[in-house]
């Protein structure tokens, strides 16, 4: 997974190394990566390789390419991964082992900011292995492009020939640091639970998140035969 946070002073956390910071403060823009090693999933994903490379190299090196952060870092809970990440040139942050989501992690890391609210990506689901998936997380939105609802369940289910296209949801967040701030005091809904996302602790507290359109579909990594998928579409690109 892939998470953005904005922060407008420092990052101070075990005693890390702050940023530098841009001339202009009001609007610094920090990418964060959580990566933890425990994945029930996919224990160790952050490290498998890819084609010559771990996979959380690969993800630093596709957020290096974005011209809007003003700084980027990784926040994990385990050594191994903090090693590697110096390795590769990251700027990497030790975090506890304790958080239970991704989000958690990024607040520990995140300091102060006052801009945005909560945002994530969604496109199109076009193949019906994909909306049957459950490693395929969906969205169904509201007319004002909120989500509505994330599901690794078939979200709308098609009583009638489908009006509402079916959307994949992007593991990409944008935060603003007051809102972390509330949701990590918030203890894991019974939606979050039951199905195993983050992002529905935010709803379930009434929290907005807006969903921004996209055609650029991207293949996640949370099983291993995702990371054997992924790594077939390097070689072939290289």
């Amino acid at each position: 997974m892939l998470e953005a946070g904005l922060i407008q002073r420092e990052l101070l956390p075990f005693g890390a190394v702050p940023f530098p910071m841009a001339a202009d403060t009001s609007h610094h823009i920090i990418g964060l990566i959580p990566s933890r090693w425990g994945s029930s999933r996919f224990p160790g994903k952050p490290l498998h390789p890819i084609a010559g490379k771990p996979l959380v190299q690969h993800v630093w090196e596709r957020v290096c390419r974005c011209s809007r952060l003003d700084a980027i870092a990784i926040a994990t809970d385990d050594q191994r991964i903090f090693d590697a990440a110096v390795s590769f040139g990251a700027r990497a942050i030790m975090t506890s082992p304790d958080h239970p989501s991704g989000s958690d992690r990024l607040a520990e890391a995140l300091v102060s900011d006052e801009a945005l609210s909560m945002a994530t990506v969604a496109c199109p689901i076009s193949t019906r292995e994909d909306l049957d998936n459950p490693n395929i997380v969906k969205v169904a939105l509201a007319r004002n492009g909120d989500a509505l609802y994330f599901s690794r369940s078939v979200i709308p289910y098609a009583r009638h020939p489908r009006v509402a296209p079916p959307l994949r949801h992007l593991g990409i967040y944008a935060y603003r640091r007051d809102f972390l701030e509330n949701y990590v005091r918030w203890a894991p809904t019974p939606l979050e639970q039951t199905e195993s996302l983050e992002q529905l602790r935010a709803l379930e507290n009434g929290a907005r998140i807006r969903v921004i359109l996209t055609d650029h579909v991207s293949v996640g990594v949370d099983t291993p035969e995702q990371a054997e998928q992924v790594e077939q579409i390097l070689l072939n690109i290289h």
